[in-house]
């Protein structure tokens, strides 16, 4: 069974909407757009090539497959190369308009489109933006890593990545590095329920 690896670019009070430019995702009124690009450097670039892997396919909701299809398929370059011959699978109610391909919409029940999709033979999924997906892929456990790019800006408001539908989890710290830029890298792993406790006493 392949993996599921969600990477976000996250300001510090938890946006994911539009890090990398102003017109990327204008949803809310959202007029910070590109707010990671100023702190973006090679340790950034390195860490998202590592989280990809070799081979990959996409797993994305509606609106970052809108984002990634108007753009990606003008650039040059191995990441363009790597995400335009990805298989692409999404998280749509219009199937029939999905033009950048190779592409599979999910269909009606997600948790049971991606459970159908993690159990092919392929490489890695990798999970973009998709600030409704992203939850649902942690509640229902399908995510098996996610790689927080956390840069030291605060936005105020946004799509964000945590958000109030997100189910109580725990997630281990699996990895961590810093960028001279003040972006930390930190790669965590689901382990299950949240647990409780009180000062000085058990956790439970």
């Amino acid at each position: 069974m392949r993996k599921v690896r969600i990477i976000e670019h996250i300001s510090l009070d938890g946006v994911i909407q539009a890090p990398g430019g102003p017109d990327e995702d204008r949803n809310g009124d959202f007029d910070h757009g590109g707010w990671a690009m100023p702190h973006f450097d090679p340790a950034v670039g390195d860490a998202i090539d590592a989280a990809h892997g070799d081979a990959f396919d996409l797993l994305l909701g509606r609106c970052t497959y809108d984002i990634f299809a108007g753009y990606w398929p003008d650039q040059t370059g191995p990441m363009a190369d790597s995400l335009n011959a990805a298989s692409k699978f999404v998280a749509t109610h219009r199937p029939d308009s999905l033009g950048w391909g190779p592409v599979e919409d999910l269909g009606l029940d997600l948790v049971a489109g991606v459970r159908r999709v993690k159990a092919r033979d392929g490489p890695d999924l990798i999970v973009w933006g998709s600030s409704t997906l992203t939850p649902m892929l942690l509640a229902e456990g399908l995510a098996d890593e996610v790689l927080l790019l956390v840069f030291p800006v605060l936005l105020g408001k946004g799509k964000r990545f945590f958000s109030d539908s997100a189910a109580p989890c725990e997630l281990a710290l699996f990895s961590t590095k810093a960028a001279s830029s003040g972006v930390l890298m930190n790669t965590y792993r689901p382990v299950g329920s949240l647990r409780t406790g009180t000062v000085g006493g058990a956790v439970e």
